[in-house]
């Protein structure tokens, strides 16, 4: 005799190759235009709409305008892994302080903090990054943001060390205050406790935190764009909306494909750095105190 559950499993069976087939579309749809532009970088002519044979010239081949030629290109490219490692190594640490600070803070005060992280979670970037220029053209005087790298870091600092805060705190909720705890009863003191136990066994939610905070960096256009002091600060994605109405060559294209492959390759170091740290980890922090 079969189970009241056996006519609901049978049923989730049949569903779920609809479920795959939507999942498949929307996955078609969103990589499409990405992949068409990845594979016109490698164009052997100049048109972005016919192709006309492989080609790597607009990498490196052609002498004035591959990315490896035009200084331009050069300066956007280098221009977005500047600001990607700059706010990276900033606002991880900084987020990592902020959620153990926010994780042990009790009262009205952090409280209200956690909310203004929140906020600024939620908070449409646009409106930063209009604040942040009326801050920066207006009363420059009294402030430290100004247009230009110095003023992309702040104004993306800003809007990243949401990101961190988030998913270090959910870390330490699934860690609890058990082998924290533990560390102090066997001699550790609070600051060694935390050293020795806590950073080790949140170091996965950190290795998260900076990856997708570099990888949202590279790609971020609004921020940027507001805050570039001239060409010289414009990373690729504000070059590629300020020159793909004027016929570009696909040397834009190969900027793009640039930036892309090393969003990927960070990601995927990243897990990969979280798959190793991960393993056995329900003993990583009596290991690393006993160690």
């Amino acid at each position: 005799m079969s189970s009241p559950a056996a006519p609901r499993a049978r049923k989730r069976r049949r569903t779920a190759p609809w479920l795959a087939t939507i999942t498949g579309l929307y996955l078609f749809w969103s990589l499409a235009p990405v992949l068409i532009a990845v594979l016109f970088s490698f164009n052997a002519g100049r048109s972005r709409t016919n192709w006309q044979g492989f080609s790597l010239q607009w990498y490196a081949g052609d002498p004035l305008r591959s990315v490896w030629s035009d200084p331009a290109l050069q300066q956007a490219v280098l221009h977005t892994f500047r600001l990607g490692v700059i706010v990276t190594v900033l606002t991880v640490p900084l987020g990592t302080m902020l959620a153990l600070g926010l994780d042990r803070w009790r009262g009205p005060l952090p409280a209200s903090s956690n909310f203004l992280v929140l906020l600024s979670f939620v908070l449409p970037e646009v409106l930063l990054a209009v604040a942040l220029l009326f801050v920066a053209t207006t009363i420059q005087a009294w402030t430290p943001v100004q247009l230009g790298t110095v003023g992309q870091v702040i104004g993306l600092i800003t809007f990243q060390v949401s990101y961190p805060v988030i998913i270090v705190r959910a870390r330490l909720l699934t860690i609890g205050r058990q082998y924290e705890q533990a560390a102090i009863d066997l001699g550790a003191s609070p600051l060694g406790a935390v050293r020795r136990v806590l950073l080790p066994m949140i170091t996965p939610a950190v290795i998260a935190s900076a990856v997708l905070v570099f990888a949202d960096v590279i790609d971020d256009f609004v921020l940027a764009r507001y805050l570039s002091g001239g060409s010289t600060t414009e990373p690729v994605s504000v070059k590629i909306y300020n020159t793909a109405r004027a016929a570009p060559t696909p040397a834009l294209n190969a900027a793009a494909t640039i930036v892309l492959v090393a969003s990927l390759v960070a990601v995927a170091l990243g897990y990969l750095a979280w798959r190793r740290m991960t393993r056995g980890e329900s003993d990583q922090g009596v290991d690393a105190f006993v160690g």
